[in-house]
């Protein structure tokens, strides 16, 4: 399998990430080359779009870590998109929603990041 990844400005200096596929040890360095480099940019706040991801394991999870780490440096946040219950059940499980804004739709991300 392998992961489709979109960047895209948003409204004020927000990027969203937009990831189609799945998110595993073999295309987890596409996502975190992505995330990175808008970091590196100095692009702090960011939303990922997770809703058409069929799955993750913990190397995806790990990608995702490290970039809050990264933007929180900086003041910024991460918020996710993620509609899939499957997915939402791995976050709930490991405790990450306690770490993550976990959003319905890409407006709740957005506004939540204000």
């Amino acid at each position: 399998m392998d992961i489709k990844v979109d960047v895209r400005e948003s409204k004020g200096d927000t990027y969203v990430v937009d990831l189609n596929g799945e998110i595993d040890v073999y295309t987890s360095p596409k996502v975190k080359d992505a995330i990175g480099e808008l970091i590196d940019k100095g692009h702090y706040n960011l939303v990922i779009n997770l809703e058409k991801v069929r799955y993750i394991d913990s190397t995806g999870l790990g990608v995702l870590i490290g970039g809050l780490k990264r933007v929180r440096e900086h003041g910024g946040t991460v918020n996710l998109v993620c509609t899939n219950p499957q997915i939402k059940k791995i976050f709930d499980i490991t405790g990450l929603v306690k770490i993550f804004g976990i959003y319905e739709d890409e407006n709740a991300a957005m506004q939540a990041l204000v």
